[in-house]
């Protein structure tokens, strides 16, 4: 075959041609750090790296969502060692005015503070953590608890099938019963209907009294792992809890009350101490469950990355050397071509 001087210079452009390529792409993966900036560099590691990175976006997902499960049930737990801290104090104070040589104004003044207690505890029933009601389950645009409308009492009576929806009822065992347009009655939480007039073992409040939200608000914390964040608002700040506290004031505010009325309220606070502790243990259970969750995404995250950074990341020691020997064998070709392509036959007419 007979090579031409064209065909020597054509080759030797190609090949500096080529070297460029290369040297291109050497310094491209040493200024972004990455083996491959598109996936026809490398579609293998591209098809690879994007499982890699959706894994670890994952998990720094769920890692922020852990913020804020961590945000809620902390300021859940702080605001029922308050209420229990409280309680301690309304129980003290009782038991002060259980004494029969206390006097009506010395009850009174007792009662005073009560009230006011009482008022601090429906503060901290409508505690608020970003804008949103911590107590009142998943409903969390609506405070759970209304003093006013605690103690405003509802003639069982004046419930019609037109104002039913406006009212809650509540049994002494907790049962709670609300209207339901498609039943066209009052259903419990299984959905059992019950016809009114209802019997007198409930008690009618206003829609906003008490918290009826009995749904839990879910946290995803893993894949396919949802946490309840929340307490159940009628295990704590109840139509009885408050009811009772109300009871304990009119108690102490009549000048007819001796000491064994006011005693009898003590084993009603220890009840409702009872319920607070066994809620906020409950609660420090889920606390201690995604402490570990934690841990376990942590290891997660760091597996991930590790493991995306060995098929992404290139070795920058490495690549150095590779280019280093690129560059050197780039400056040889130049040199090469250029000893090649200089002589031609005008060369030797001259």
């Amino acid at each position: 075959m007979r090579v031409t001087q064209s065909m020597l210079s054509a080759n030797s452009l190609r090949h500096i041609q080529n070297s460029y390529k290369n040297l291109g792409k050497l310094e491209e993966q040493l200024t972004t750090g990455k083996k491959v900036s598109r996936p026809s560099d490398d579609p293998v590691v591209a098809m690879k790296g994007m499982r890699y990175r959706s894994q670890v976006v994952e998990v720094e997902q769920f890692n922020r969502n852990l913020s804020e499960v961590y945000n809620w049930m902390d300021n859940g737990d702080a605001a029922l060692d308050e209420v229990n801290s409280v309680m301690q104090r309304i129980r003290e104070l009782t038991n002060q005015a259980a004494n029969d040589t206390y006097e009506t104004k010395q009850r009174q003044a007792i009662a005073s503070e009560v009230k006011q207690l009482r008022v601090h505890l429906e503060s901290l029933a409508n505690t608020k953590v970003n804008n949103k009601y911590i107590f009142n389950g998943s409903d969390t645009s609506a405070k759970p608890v209304d003093l006013s409308k605690v103690d405003k009492e509802i003639d069982l009576s004046a419930i019609t099938a037109d104002n039913a929806k406006d009212y809650a009822l509540f049994a002494q065992d907790g049962k709670q019963l609300l209207w339901n347009d498609i039943s066209g009655g009052f259903v419990d939480s299984n959905g059992t209907k019950v016809e009114i007039p209802v019997s007198g073992d409930y008690v009618a409040k206003e829609i906003g009294a008490v918290s009826v939200n009995q749904r839990d608000v879910d946290m995803e914390v893993t894949k396919g792992v949802n946490l309840n964040v929340n307490i159940t608002p009628q295990n704590v700040f109840s139509l009885e809890f408050f009811s009772d506290l109300g009871d304990l004031v009119k108690t102490l505010e009549s000048p007819e009350t001796k000491g064994e009325d006011v005693s009898e309220f003590l084993g009603k606070l220890d009840g409702h101490v009872d319920q607070i502790i066994s809620e906020r243990a409950e609660l420090g259970a889920r606390y201690n469950r995604v402490e570990m969750v934690e841990s376990r995404l942590l290891s997660q995250e760091i597996i991930a990355k590790s493991t995306m950074s060995e098929n992404e990341d290139i070795d920058a020691e490495k690549t150095i050397i590779e280019l280093t020997s690129q560059e050197t064998l780039h400056r040889a070709s130049l040199a090469v071509g250029a000893k090649m392509i200089q002589p031609s036959l005008i060369d030797f007419l001259r």
